[in-house]
């Protein structure tokens, strides 16, 4: 059975571990962080951009999503992860999705908390929990792309503004995270972290946790994360093992074969990530 990510968050809030969010692309990624999850007896959150819904199908999606859910007693959500198009929302979750985020981010503070309004009064409907962002991560997530100049970190009074104007159940922060690569060193302010843990009672969320360093991930969670996503870390390694596959088998064509390689590759770094979230042996 697919869940709402409420109870899973409030859990982690409760015991200072993070729910890991992998972003999946195919039948194949979403197969490969099911199975591991449900062999860690981790939770797990399988987040799907707007291009992933595009490209799969929402009910494809879900269709999958039910199915590795009945493999297994571990807790299951599927999470719409960046959308910006109200519409598109409504839409999954008429679908099945029990968890959406909205990001109107880059809008002024007041149009955010008008647009973030309008999903949480439609979703809470359906018992669907909403996500947030305030302020701006830098990077690229599917098609919003935001340049180091365009940053904005959250601040804490904002967050409790826009927290009790919206009644969202979670907030995603920018503290430092970036999606994508990073350039540099990544640098978080959890000093900016701790405040807002201190005055904001919903569970709080990490983008752009790809490339961070495993020890600040961990000293993210101890601070007040509970959701931690991941896409880029499993991306990359996922195609690395696809490409080699075809520098040593030119000829080859079937899937079958050359997409094993990549779930493997994959499956190593979605053990990892569930380590370093705490998550394991939760269920």
């Amino acid at each position: 059975m697919i869940l709402s990510t409420k109870q899973m968050l409030i859990e982690a809030q409760k015991k200072y571990y993070a729910v890991p969010a992998f972003n999946i692309h195919n039948m194949e990624t979403l197969q490969v962080v099911a199975q591991t999850a449900a062999q860690m007896r981790s939770p797990l959150i399988i987040a799907a951009t707007p291009s992933t819904v595009s490209y799969a199908g929402a009910r494809y999606i879900v269709a999958m999503a039910e199915a590795a859910a009945k493999e297994t007693d571990v807790p299951i959500a599927i999470h719409l992860d960046h959308f910006e198009d109200v519409t598109q929302i409504k839409k999954a979750i008429d679908t099945g999705f029990k968890s959406c985020m909205i990001d109107a981010s880059k809008l002024p503070f007041e149009e955010n908390i008008t647009k973030t309004r309008e999903v949480v009064a439609y979703a809470h409907r359906y018992d669907t929990v909403v996500e947030a962002e305030l302020g701006k991560l830098i990077g690229i997530e599917d098609n919003v792309i935001v340049d180091s100049g365009e940053a904005v970190y959250t601040e804490p009074d904002d967050a409790v503004r826009f927290v009790d104007a919206t009644h969202i159940d979670s907030l995603a922060v920018a503290i430092g995270t970036a999606h994508g690569l990073y350039k540099g060193k990544p640098k978080l302010d959890f000093d900016r972290l701790k405040k807002i843990h201190q005055v904001v009672d919903v569970p709080l969320v990490l983008h752009g946790a790809s490339d961070v360093p495993d020890e600040m991930v961990k000293n993210a969670i101890k601070l007040g994360i509970c959701k931690v996503n991941i896409a880029t870390d499993l991306k990359i390694p996922f195609s690395n093992a696809v490409k080699n596959f075809f520098k040593k088998n030119p000829t080859a064509n079937d899937p079958r074969k050359y997409m094993t390689p990549g779930k493997e590759a994959m499956r190593e770094i979605v053990m990892h990530k569930i380590k370093v979230c705490g998550s394991n042996d939760r269920y």
